[in-house]
């Protein structure tokens, strides 16, 4: 009886945060901001490295900005990187646009992207910088937009944003769990950032892209203080909003082609990205319960088989907030021809989030690493 009580309660309050989520996405739609009529020149960060099919047409789409002056600065680890002979064959496309492709050497600590990006921003020749990972492709209005809000002054203090954050379209492959994984990527993971914005505003970033300036970086101890994370999007989003300055989520909606893994390594994947949450946000992770209102039901219905009736309920509050998400925000056309294989998504999210509270080391990049408690990482 007992262990029925706790699951309705439970389900309740996850239905509860279905009507936050799309009470987020509703308020996101409605916001927005003007472009600006004259745009400052910004440098765009993007370290490289390895060359996947779409390497090229990501790149591709920084060039073709819609944007009067901007520089592309690239960055690998090897001179033998297969992503050099990518970039340059891209930068002899369009010789207008000032453009360098820097050898930042191998990484000694463990999160390698940063320390590429620490060899690029001293190349960084404007104040605004935007960066951007490797894997994900951009609209060609994408600078205009995120630098318009950036820019954009808070109508109560008058301030600009001191960092705009994209939120992101996951392009799966072909293969059964690449498509799975962006069915929750594309209708959890925007529904839990659209509810932290509902409720209590932007305290971390995501790392697709990132438009700040070099001195609000330099105020948070630079590049070289987030090394150490494997969530230095977050933290970067996280110190600055400890500053009380203010961190946007753009409008501009980035894709991310998250590869093709199988079953063993997207499972990696997963559980790493879990354990790395559950250490950088604990009560946060814990919160994450609340946004799996299928899983809670089919326990419920195992506790007692006759609340099937549940288990339809929580189906039609997931649907509501995937499809408010998904389709309506990130125009996803996986959910809507794949929207049955949510359940499964739903129960493998599930698994995931009961796994990421045991256990603290991780497989990135072939090394084995141990998640601190405060989300740092340790060789």
């Amino acid at each position: 009886m007992l262990l029925k009580v706790i699951l309705m309660a439970l389900l309740t309050g996850s239905l509860v945060y279905c009507v936050l989520a799309m009470l987020g996405a509703a308020r996101y739609k409605a916001s927005g901001a003007p472009l600006l009529k004259v745009f400052p020149p910004v440098s765009v960060l993007r370290p490289l490295s390895g060359a996947a099919d779409n390497t090229e047409e990501n790149l591709r789409s920084v060039f073709t900005q819609q944007y009067p002056d901007f520089e592309v600065l690239l960055s690998v680890h090897e001179a033998s990187d297969p992503a050099a002979a990518v970039a340059r064959r891209v930068m002899a496309e369009f010789p207008a646009i000032p453009s360098r492709l820097l050898v930042a050497g191998v990484s000694p600590l463990p999160n390698a992207k940063v320390w590429s990006l620490r060899a690029l921003l001293p190349a960084a020749r404007r104040q605004h910088v935007v960066m951007a990972d490797s894997d994900i492709r951009w609209e060609r209005t994408c600078l205009q937009v995120v630098i318009s809000e950036l820019e954009r002054q808070d109508p109560s203090s008058q301030e600009k944003a001191a960092l705009v954050t994209c939120p992101y379209r996951a392009a799966g492959g072909p293969g059964f769990w690449s498509r799975i994984e962006s069915l929750g990527l594309n209708t959890d993971f925007l529904a839990g950032m659209l509810t932290q914005r509902f409720l209590n505003g932007m305290d971390f970033a995501i790392g697709c892209t990132i438009a700040t300036r070099q001195p609000e970086l330099s105020a948070i101890g630079g590049l070289e203080g987030l090394q150490r994370y494997l969530a230095e999007d977050f933290m970067m989003g996280n110190l600055m909003h400890a500053r009380g300055r203010r961190v946007v989520l753009s409008r501009s909606v980035i894709e991310h082609h998250i590869g093709n893994d199988a079953f063993l390594k997207n499972w990696r994947h997963r559980l790493r990205w879990a354990r790395s949450t559950r250490r950088s946000r604990r009560w946060g992770y814990v919160g994450e319960l609340f946004t799996k209102p299928f899983a809670i039901s089919l326990l419920l219905w195992m506790a007692a088989p006759g609340a099937w009736g549940f288990v339809l309920i929580a189906l039609f509050f997931r649907a509501c907030v995937a499809w408010m998400t998904a389709v309506e925000i990130l125009r996803d056309p996986l959910v809507e021809r794949y929207w049955w294989l949510l359940p499964v998504e739903d129960v493998a999210s599930f698994t995931t989030w009961v796994l990421g509270f045991f256990g603290k080391t991780i497989d990135w990049r072939g090394r084995k690493l141990v998640v601190a408690s405060d989300g740092s990482l340790e060789v």
